[in-house]
């Protein structure tokens, strides 16, 4: 399919110019949606992850607390939580910075709400089974704005994966959001205004492929294995929502006993969709079929997308190669998402919704690694380039490969 370029600005600018350069800068290249251009903790201080701990200093939780920080990480492998976390506002979260196999927080939820302005890569988010959480999130977005999510892993929410409310302006990129687990075992209520769904793995979840109400952009994604209670679930409330549903790829799995993945449509639910497929024959062996406008259920179908914001566009079966190749924390895959990306490339023979993380062996380990000398050696940001970004963020940008090897 044709790719459609989004408008970037192509003069060159002075130095003197730098503010107005920064109006414009994404937040990374490749950044792409409603918050590609957040700024995160850019110009701020640096903060070094230097333990595992759950709190006190060099902790993950020590370093989100405060605002107008990047923080990188001197070690990998999972922080062990005791208690939710609260990430602050104008904070950048270099996941791609961690040794070995990268970085994760377990047990607990950790909240963006009442935030703004937030950058996250490359960090695993797994809540799991914890005792009396049962009502909670692996991540929760309440009253959060101009936010990017890019190669993250989203897993084992207990209430969802993500919980996302009145928000805007917020992106996720290149993410995987399931498994979910018990009670709710569901991937995302998005009940939130701008919000980017591009190039992710929706995967396990009952249901909340996401649950979109309020305006929605669902492009090039995979929701593979939806259960019983539906996939793609429409906002069926009295408000409008919109949502423009573009060359998305709809695979059933083992737990897919409804055959289709858009439910709960009502005609407040305004829907454009175009270059769709879906496959239901489960059989071990692709074989799309172009989704139908009756499939989408008893909704309001639009002739034109909603939104004038444009994103780089794949074809549905370009962008199933693109998530199978890169979506979640991609750089060092571990065993838990291996295993995920493994399922999908049965093209429905394998799949499962789980109640606990014990039904597949419990959530392993992350393995750490030798902190990166050049990490370990960053103390400030440094000067701003002609493009907008720092000298710091020149160096994360390029720990991640250039942005058409994974986007």
């Amino acid at each position: 399919m044709k790719r459609i370029a989004w408008s970037l600005i192509g003069a060159i600018f002075s130095l003197g110019m730098v503010s107005s350069i920064r109006a414009e800068t994404l937040a990374f290249p490749g950044a792409e949606g409603y918050g590609a251009h957040a700024t995160g903790g850019r110009g701020g201080a640096v903060y070094h992850v230097t333990n595992l701990k759950d709190s006190g200093p060099g902790s993950f939780r020590d370093a989100v607390k405060q605002g107008h920080r990047t923080v990188v990480f001197d070690v990998g492998g999972y922080v062990e939580l005791e208690s939710a976390v609260s990430v602050a506002s104008d904070l950048t979260i270099a996941g791609q910075t961690a040794p070995g196999q990268g970085i994760g927080t377990r047990g607990y939820e950790v909240s963006f709400s009442n935030s703004k302005n937030v950058i996250v890569r490359y960090i695993r988010f797994r809540q799991g089974n914890t005792p009396k959480q049962e009502r909670k999130s692996a991540v929760a977005i309440l009253n959060g704005s101009n936010m990017i999510f890019d190669h993250v892993s989203i897993e084992w929410g207990r209430w969802d994966c993500l919980d996302m409310n009145r928000s805007t302006d917020i992106t996720l990129q290149y993410c995987i959001i399931g498994q979910g687990v018990g009670p709710q075992r569901f991937g995302c209520l998005c009940q939130s205004q701008n919000v980017t769904f591009t190039h992710n793995l929706w995967i396990d979840n009952q249901s909340r492929n996401p649950k979109a109400k309020g305006t929605v952009q669902f492009v090039n994604n995979v929701v593979y294995n939806w259960g019983g209670a539906g996939g793609f679930v429409e906002g069926h409330s009295a408000a409008d929502s919109y949502d423009d549903v573009v060359n998305n790829y709809f695979i059933a799995g083992p737990s897919s006993s409804k055959p289709h993945a858009f439910v709960m449509g009502t005609r407040t639910d305004k829907v454009y969709s175009s270059g769709n497929y879906i496959d239901i024959n489960a059989r071990g062996s692709l074989a799309g079929q172009p989704l139908k406008d009756e499939e989408l259920g008893d909704v309001t179908v639009e002739k034109a997308p909603f939104s004038t914001l444009q994103l780089r566009i794949d074809s549905a079966a370009d962008a199933l190669s693109k998530v199978i190749a890169g979506a979640g924390c991609s750089l060092h895959r571990d065993a838990v998402d291996q295993a995920l990306i493994d399922q999908v490339k049965s093209f429905g023979k394998d799949g499962k919704i789980i109640d606990d993380v014990k039904e597949i062996g419990g959530p392993g380990e992350i393995q750490g690694g030798k902190a990166i000398k050049a990490v370990v050696d960053l103390k400030e940001s440094g000067r701003t380039d002609a493009d907008g970004y720092t000298q710091l963020e020149v160096y994360l940008n390029s720990l991640t490969g250039k942005p058409s090897a994974k986007n």
